[in-house]
């Protein structure tokens, strides 16, 4: 069997060539490959600061820093998976309903073999047609939700799609089980004391940043277990769960969040769900001058990356 694996910084330095995730073997395939990275720059549903159709460039360039064994795992991912950097899927700037059709069609297209996709943002609107795209493949799933917003608002100066809707749309175009679905993070001011509701009505389970620190971290993996099941899973990440001390490059940046070490470990944690997908979404480079948001989203990528490897170790040591 063929297998992809990332350049090695011994061998070749860490400056030099395309600058693909983790230097990556840069591949339009889905043959042999267990998961593949790809961006979605697209930043047409942003509502305020704009900019995170760079993220993705960003996140590659930085990941350059990425090493090939994961410590808190225990282990080498690609040890027991292969990975390629599929590049950009389409996108419309400007017009995000065309940008969508475009998502889905190609990801749907990515996703007709089993391969695991790992989604680089773009603003949070993104995740509508991924899930879209996700929903031919395996169904409604659960979602896996850390942001500090819920991105459940009905429509933003009357149009249906931007980044603090897509997940009323995707209650109401059935691409979920929200009765397996989480929310976590959410934090800051809002727009009226509705706002936290209406996750709520749509079914959503919702863990604010205050009852987080109330429960404890070790609390909050068990809900989110609990919730989820056995149940196939979507885990996206928007990069404003972390305070801004730590992630300043995001277009709606919340103060009072979470620490880089505190989400990581969080996301070790629930290694053991059911993913068939991932993203990080809204890094922002224009406001990241010392690059330490793209280093973090990286380094959350990375993770994904390591929990399918471990997945694919547990199967094959059965």
């Amino acid at each position: 069997m063929k297998k992809y694996v990332p350049a090695d910084p011994i061998k070749s330095p860490r400056f030099s060539g395309i600058k693909t995730f983790m230097r990556l073997p840069h591949i339009k395939t889905t043959e042999e490959v267990d998961f593949a990275i790809i961006g979605v720059p697209s930043d047409a549903g942003a509502s305020f600061r704009t900019g995170q159709r760079e993220g993705p460039a960003a996140i590659r360039k930085i990941s350059a820093l990425l090493r090939g064994h994961n410590p808190d795992l225990n282990i080498s991912p690609f040890d027991y998976i292969s990975g390629i950097d599929y590049g950009d899927l389409p996108v419309v700037p400007g017009y995000i309903e065309d940008g969508y059709e475009k998502i889905e069609k190609e990801l749907s297209s990515i996703l007709e073999t089993d391969i695991i996709p790992i989604l680089l943002g773009g603003d949070h609107a993104i995740t509508l047609p991924e899930l879209r795209a996700i929903k031919k493949k395996h169904g409604p799933v659960a979602l896996v939700h850390f942001d500090a917003h819920s991105d459940t608002i009905d429509e933003y100066f009357g149009k249906p799609y931007n980044h603090g809707t897509p997940f009323k749309r995707a209650v109401e175009e059935e691409l979920l089980k929200v009765d397996k679905s989480i929310q976590v993070g959410m934090r800051g001011s809002i727009y009226s004391d509705k706002h936290l509701k209406i996750p709520k009505e749509l079914g959503f389970e919702v863990i604010t940043t205050n009852e987080i620190r109330k429960i404890g971290l070790e609390e909050l993996v068990k809900r989110i277990k609990n919730r989820v099941g056995d149940a196939k899973v979507f885990f996206t990440f928007d990069i404003d769960f972390i305070d801004p001390a730590y992630a300043p490059g995001t277009g709606t940046p919340e103060v009072g969040g979470f620490t880089s070490a505190e989400a990581l470990d969080l996301i070790r944690e629930l290694k053991d769900l059911n993913y068939v997908g991932f993203d990080v979404v809204e890094v922002l480079p224009s406001f990241d001058p010392a690059e330490i948001t793209a280093l973090l989203a990286a380094n959350i990528v990375y993770e994904f990356i390591s929990i399918i490897a471990h997945k694919k170790s547990k199967e094959i040591s059965k």
